[in-house]
Protein backbone atom coordinates (compact mmCIF):
# COMPACT_ATOMS: atom_id res chain seq x y z
CA UNK A 1 0.00 0.00 0.00
CA UNK A 2 1.76 3.48 -0.69
CA UNK A 3 2.20 5.97 1.09
CA UNK A 4 1.29 9.13 -0.35
CA UNK A 5 2.15 11.78 2.62
CA UNK A 6 3.23 11.52 5.96
CA UNK A 7 2.82 14.71 8.53
CA UNK A 8 2.58 15.33 12.15
CA UNK A 9 3.06 11.88 12.91
CA UNK A 10 -0.28 10.63 10.27
CA UNK A 11 0.75 8.39 7.73
CA UNK A 12 -1.73 8.02 4.55
CA UNK A 13 -2.17 5.53 2.22
CA UNK A 14 -4.05 4.46 -0.47
CA UNK A 15 -4.31 0.75 -1.47
CA UNK A 16 -4.22 -0.44 -5.63
CA UNK A 17 -7.71 -0.78 -6.57
CA UNK A 18 -7.44 -4.47 -7.39
CA UNK A 19 -7.58 -5.13 -3.24
CA UNK A 20 -10.12 -2.03 -2.30
CA UNK A 21 -13.82 -1.24 -3.06
CA UNK A 22 -15.48 1.69 -3.40
CA UNK A 23 -15.92 3.93 -2.35
CA UNK A 24 -12.60 6.34 -3.17
CA UNK A 25 -10.99 6.31 0.19
CA UNK A 26 -8.19 6.75 1.85
CA UNK A 27 -6.18 5.03 4.89
CA UNK A 28 -5.12 7.01 7.81
CA UNK A 29 -2.47 5.52 10.85
CA UNK A 30 -1.73 7.54 13.89
CA UNK A 31 0.19 5.90 16.19
CA UNK A 32 -2.24 2.39 17.03
CA UNK A 33 -5.37 4.30 15.73
CA UNK A 34 -6.88 3.27 12.26
CA UNK A 35 -9.51 4.77 10.22
CA UNK A 36 -10.62 5.40 6.64
CA UNK A 37 -11.47 8.29 5.03
CA UNK A 38 -13.88 8.54 2.13
CA UNK A 39 -12.58 10.96 -0.62
CA UNK A 40 -15.84 12.24 -1.89
CA UNK A 41 -17.74 13.29 1.59
CA UNK A 42 -13.96 13.90 3.52
CA UNK A 43 -16.11 11.66 6.13
CA UNK A 44 -14.55 8.95 8.28
CA UNK A 45 -16.44 5.49 7.08
CA UNK A 46 -14.64 3.20 9.17
CA UNK A 47 -12.31 2.97 12.50
CA UNK A 48 -11.49 5.77 14.66
CA UNK A 49 -8.74 8.33 15.18
CA UNK A 50 -8.71 11.40 17.56
CA UNK A 51 -10.53 14.46 16.97
CA UNK A 52 -7.00 16.92 16.36
CA UNK A 53 -5.70 14.31 13.81
CA UNK A 54 -9.49 13.92 12.07
CA UNK A 55 -9.34 17.86 11.67
CA UNK A 56 -6.14 17.98 10.06
CA UNK A 57 -6.67 15.35 7.56
CA UNK A 58 -9.12 16.53 6.77
CA UNK A 59 -8.08 19.94 6.47
CA UNK A 60 -5.48 18.25 4.10
CA UNK A 61 -7.88 16.28 2.12
CA UNK A 62 -9.60 19.17 1.43
CA UNK A 63 -6.48 20.71 -0.46
CA UNK A 64 -6.14 18.46 -2.85
CA UNK A 65 -9.07 16.57 -2.77
CA UNK A 66 -9.52 16.43 -6.77
CA UNK A 67 -5.91 15.32 -6.64
CA UNK A 68 -6.76 12.19 -4.36
CA UNK A 69 -9.90 11.42 -6.31
CA UNK A 70 -7.87 11.21 -9.95
CA UNK A 71 -5.25 9.47 -8.10
CA UNK A 72 -7.57 6.23 -6.81
CA UNK A 73 -9.12 6.02 -9.90
CA UNK A 74 -5.80 6.30 -12.54
CA UNK A 75 -3.98 4.33 -9.80
CA UNK A 76 -0.83 6.61 -10.45
CA UNK A 77 0.44 6.41 -7.11
CA UNK A 78 2.65 9.84 -5.88
CA UNK A 79 3.60 11.54 -2.89
CA UNK A 80 1.15 14.69 -2.15
CA UNK A 81 2.54 18.20 -0.08
CA UNK A 82 2.16 17.32 3.49
CA UNK A 83 -0.20 20.02 5.54
CA UNK A 84 2.44 22.09 7.23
Amino acid sequence: MPEICRFYGIAIRMYAISREHPPPHVHIQYGDDLAVMELNTLNIIHGRIPKKCRQLVREWAELHQDELITMWHTQQFRSIQPLE
